[in-house]
């Protein structure tokens, strides 16, 4: 079996906070294969970005590691050194943030920015890096890029902004790019644009993507797995086919049914009952979502089970729902 661009192996995650300890990630365990795109999804404080961030070596000064691995190659990220994140960081693995409004500097022009990036990881000149520049903004779509190269991150939209965050990304040819939410704030044309421009560099440049999202249909249209996360935990990973159509975890099914589309009217959606457990409690239980699941059982005290590591459809969860065949959920579906 071929090495995969990064192994997530049993990371935690904790923050200490005046109102105490939270844990924010627990035994999160993934891996993405070269090439590959996948997508991490879960509400608003499942642990997306915390994730994304104890990987990359940015967390805030309050976050720590308490445990795990995250290679990349032969490289353990997580206990890497200052100086051996600052080479690999922009070169072999790159992110793309939320907001890149406040990603960017808004005091350098973003030809610089993007030209930054050359001189460190591609060992460019100044006058050599500055040109090359100005080619990842014409490779990302933007008009005039000779003219836009000098300008500043205020005198752009929100999607030119987040195309310069995209060039920044990959300028040096990461292995590995992280996209964590890269579509919020725009519109829905805008949005299709950004993504359809990820993903055809990342088939160019034959790129493993890690998608940060809690747009659930939206990573079902641009993943080939995905990875569901809940409260801190990784509770369900499988094709994203095979995901949509017989999903194990009852959160899982519960996301897909609070998904809308355009088969599905507003009246038929339903809300996922509960809210995320509060992390910073010292009596969480095995399941953090246990407390909010309709299929709870006295087993679900219980820490939870593990998977073969060489499965296909992992599911963290005592009481999953009943298996089906691909062919019998999409009757179903239909």
């Amino acid at each position: 079996m071929t090495a995969p661009a990064l192994s997530v192996e049993a990371l935690c995650v904790e923050f200490r906070t005046r109102s105490g300890i939270v844990h924010a990630l627990d035994n999160v365990s993934f891996t993405v294969g070269k090439g590959e795109t996948i997508a991490i999804v879960g509400e608003s404080g499942s642990g997306k970005s915390v994730t994304a961030y104890a990987v990359m070596g940015i967390l805030d000064p309050a976050g720590r590691v308490t445990a795990g691995r995250a290679m990349l190659g032969d490289l353990d990220l997580l206990a890497a050194t200052p100086g051996q994140l600052a080479e690999v960081r922009g070169r072999n693995i790159a992110m793309i943030f939320q907001n890149p409004r406040t990603a960017l500097n808004p005091i350098r022009r973003v030809g610089r920015q993007i030209a930054d990036v050359l001189i460190r990881h591609g060992k460019l000149t100044r006058k050599a890096a500055a040109a090359a520049a100005v080619e990842m903004l014409r490779a990302v779509g933007i008009t005039d890029p000779a003219r836009r190269a000098k300008s500043y991150p205020f005198e752009m939209s929100g999607g030119m902004c987040q195309r310069v965050m995209i060039a920044i990304a990959l300028a040096a040819k990461p292995s590995l790019l992280i996209a964590d939410e890269p579509t919020t704030g725009l519109d829905v044309t805008t949005q299709a644009v950004i993504m359809d421009l990820i993903g055809d560099l990342a088939q160019k440049l034959g790129m493993a993507t890690i998608f940060i999202t809690h747009d659930l249909a939206l990573a079902g249209q641009r993943a080939s797995r995905i990875v569901v996360m809940h409260a801190g935990h990784v509770i369900e990973t499988a094709s994203t086919k095979e995901l949509f159509a017989n999903p194990r975890h009852p959160y899982t099914a519960e996301l897909i049914a609070a998904t809308p589309d355009s088969a599905t009217s507003l009246e038929a959606l339903a809300a996922i009952p509960g809210a995320l457990p509060d992390l910073r409690r010292a009596d969480l239980p095995p399941c953090r979502y246990s407390e909010r699941c309709t299929r709870k059982t006295e087993r679900c005290t219980q820490p939870l089970p593990r998977a073969a590591p060489n499965a296909s459809h992992l599911v963290a969860c005592w009481n999953p729902l009943p298996a089906r065949s691909i062919e019998t959920a999409n009757v179903s579906a239909a």
